[in-house]
């Protein structure tokens, strides 16, 4: 999977998060001069784990959930379970297991073509 910009480089942001940061903000600006929002929800979710590395966990967990709203809007499966399993482990490591729990899985019916990410 490639993502815009080459932001996956900053997957594991630890001792670069100013820069992973600096690299998802030009990410977000592409795709709006481009009418290209594809790659939406990948970048929420980045931008969530990148915040979740520098401790700020409320704004990573509200990152998380709009990354699965915009998935689950563009039935966009792929990036709904990675939204859904980034969100549910920031819960579990906070100590609420229950709430994590409640997080719905994507639903696996529907076109094939739903499930694949874009390219």
């Amino acid at each position: 999977m490639t993502s815009p910009l080459g932001v996956s480089d900053y997957a594991d942001p630890r001792g670069r998060t100013e820069d992973a940061l600096s690299a998802l903000e030009t990410a977000f600006a592409f795709p709006k001069k481009n009418d290209n929002r594809e790659w939406d929800a990948e970048l929420h979710r980045l931008r969530g784990e990148i915040l979740m590395h520098q401790g700020a966990h409320g704004e990573a967990r509200r990152c998380f959930r709009r990354a699965l709203e915009v998935s689950q809007k563009q039935v966009a499966k792929s990036f709904e379970l990675r939204a859904a399993t980034s969100l549910a482990r920031l819960l579990r490591d906070q100590g609420r297991r229950d709430e994590a729990r409640e997080i719905p899985a994507p639903s696996t019916t529907g076109s094939p073509r739903a499930s694949t990410p874009p390219t």
